[in-house]
């Protein structure tokens, strides 16, 4: 039975060499006790996707694959490998993201030295096609407040206590969910009492895509994140203090790209 169960969802990938060398990042971990739960949420790019899955399960024995029909969103496509998932402490991977080969072991030795922590995260480097172009920076401790600005965690490098999880009832599957699954399940940790710490080292490489041209966000999606900071905000008795911060998304999106642009450069 393996330590650590980590999951990764991926739809209509668009680039394979990003993915195999996200995988690789896995693969190579110091840490070794450990399965790869690899979900195809529903691709319809003919077969490219699940062919490619296939063949890359066949390369490593602790590479498990799930193939969903259709596409349903990563909190659900989370939940689904969380049902058959092995591992004590449960950790995630987005598809075209890097894990120092150092992640693992340093996040589970956290963990198990630990047992007051519920989830553990960690710092990152922010990359594009071009390279390393900024830093995700977090607080060691987050509280309450933490909550305010955006997500206090950077979720595709926390690793969770198996159990935590599923007392709070996993990720939950809404359409306001489905661009904000992790914010949504953060607040509901810390409404119940959970405590989550950042390890103060960049041990995830996190990208995006820094365009001047391209929007990073739609305005659904903005709009979505809105009423998940509504409840989770409720849900920590933050409601007042947390109207500002409700409609930060929406205002965000108003903001003309190229000056968005410049502002993401500066908030990393």
């Amino acid at each position: 039975m393996p330590k650590v169960s980590i999951l990764m969802s991926i739809y209509n990938c668009k680039n394979f060499d990003q993915l195999e060398k996200s995988i690789k990042s896995i693969i190579e971990q110091t840490y070794s006790d450990w399965e790869l739960i690899l979900y195809n949420d529903g691709s319809n790019d003919n077969g490219k996707t699940s062919c490619f899955l296939q063949e890359i399960s066949k390369t490593n024995a602790k590479i498990r694959i799930i193939d969903c029909v259709d596409n349903h969103g990563l909190a659900f496509a989370k939940d689904q490998m969380l049902k058959v998932a092995k591992g004590q402490y449960i950790t995630a991977q987005d598809d075209n993201d890097v894990s120092d080969l150092s992640r693992i072991s340093i996040e589970v030795d956290f963990l198990d030295k630990h047992p007051s922590y519920a989830f553990v995260g960690t710092l990152g480097k922010v990359f594009d096609e071009n390279g390393v172009w900024g830093h995700y920076s977090l607080k060691e401790k987050p509280e309450k407040d933490s909550f305010l600005w955006s997500s206090p965690f950077l979720h595709p490098s926390v690793m969770f206590r198996r159990e935590v999880l599923a007392k709070v009832g996993n990720y939950r599957v809404s359409k306001e969910t489905r661009r904000a699954e992790d914010y949504d399940l953060f607040f509901r940790l810390y409404a119940q009492g959970y405590k989550g710490f950042n390890i103060q080292k960049e041990l995830y490489s996190y990208r995006i895509n820094n365009d001047p041209h391209q929007k990073y966000r739609s305005m659904n999606d903005r709009i979505q994140e809105a009423k998940v900071r509504y409840k989770g905000y409720k849900l920590l008795n933050m409601s007042i203090r947390g109207i500002p911060y409700i409609i930060k998304p929406i205002l965000i999106g108003l903001i003309p790209q190229p000056i968005f642009y410049k502002i993401k450069k500066k908030q990393y």
